[in-house]
């Protein structure tokens, strides 16, 4: 009889450390998650800056170049096509409007430096510094989501976590990739 108590009582130990680790476990998936998700809502905020610096930037290339219309109207087009993928709630879609959008204000840069006296105009300046601030903002926040999804991917994906990860229906994340156009450098030519 004693043997068997103590036998229940080491089964009961164990089985008490099998879901205390495993409450652990779930516990820090669940950090790791919210992180990532805190870190992608960084990410959309300074996109959120870009998409409302755009109509100025936009407005005030208008005036001098008149003759870019398409390019405008694509970066109107693609700011759009990112307010709706936010207003979605679809990541990935968020993702690659975002991308895509970056690709046409390098073009929009580029199409710039044919026009001296904008170049020189105040108020495209200050836009353009403010463009460039909320460039890098995005950079900095884009590298912080993708180390957060790392860190979250790799946990779930070692043991025990892939266990608990398993059990509880947690998936790996994607990381934010670039658009493949925004990647390549845009052409000066004079």
């Amino acid at each position: 009889m004693k043997t068997a108590l103590i036998a229940v009582g080491g089964l009961l130990a164990i089985v008490i450390v099998v879901v205390m680790m495993f409450i652990g476990i779930n516990n820090k998936i669940i950090d790791r998650d919210e992180t990532t998700i805190q870190a992608w809502a960084n990410v959309e905020t300074v996109l959120q800056r870009r998409f409302d610096l755009i109509p100025n930037l936009v407005n005030t290339v208008k005036g001098y170049a008149s003759h870019e219309k398409e390019l405008l109207e694509e970066i109107t087009r693609l700011r759009s096509q990112w307010g709706a993928a936010k207003a979605s709630g679809d990541s990935a879609q968020s993702v690659q409007a975002a991308g895509m959008l970056e690709g046409a204000l390098g073009r929009l840069m580029v199409v710039v430096e044919n026009y001296p006296d904008l170049k020189a105009n105040q108020n495209f300046l200050a836009l353009q510094e403010e463009l460039a601030g909320t460039e890098n903002r995005i950079s900095v926040e884009r590298r912080r989501y993708n180390e957060a999804v790392a860190a979250y991917n790799r946990y779930i994906r070692k043991y025990p976590g892939s266990i608990v990860a398993g059990m509880k229906g947690y998936e790996t994340k994607t990381p934010f990739e670039s658009a493949p156009e925004a990647a390549s450098a845009p052409v000066v030519e004079f």
